[in-house]
């Protein structure tokens, strides 16, 4: 006897993908989900694909996971999927010594991050309405 599984957090129409401990702060990767937040999902592919960014190509990555998800695990269809959340989190924090002069010390923080990417199928009337 195993306990009960939990229910999905997420509705019927939408699937994610998370990627955890990015080398990046949030603050940085938060300007390239902000790049795809709201946007249909061959247009943020497009966008990441093309960005200046290091972490871009990590982000595509994991909105190309969710795409997949999307159309295998739960079967909807990838011409309608847009993204609806990205979201950014702090990870852990490894602090590392720097020696200053007088025999001093500061301290670096290189931060680490967490991304969760959404995507969900539009409904049919709202492209019709949008056509």
């Amino acid at each position: 006897m195993s306990k009960p599984g939990l229910p999905r957090m997420l509705a019927d129409n939408e699937a994610q993908a998370i990627l955890r401990n990015i080398r990046v702060s949030p603050r940085k990767l938060n300007l390239v989900a902000q790049l795809i937040r709201n946007r249909a999902a061959a247009d943020a592919v497009a966008t990441l694909t093309f960005s200046k960014r290091r972490i871009a190509q990590d982000v595509r990555k994991v909105l190309e996971s969710a795409i997949a998800n999307a159309e295998n695990n739960h079967q909807l269809d990838v011409d309608r999927l847009y993204v609806s959340r990205a979201e950014v989190g702090r990870a852990m924090v490894m602090r590392r010594f720097q020696a200053r002069g007088r025999g001093r010390a500061s301290r670096v923080e290189k931060w680490f991050s967490h991304l969760k990417i959404v995507v969900a199928e539009r409904e049919q009337q709202a492209e019709e309405g949008t056509a």
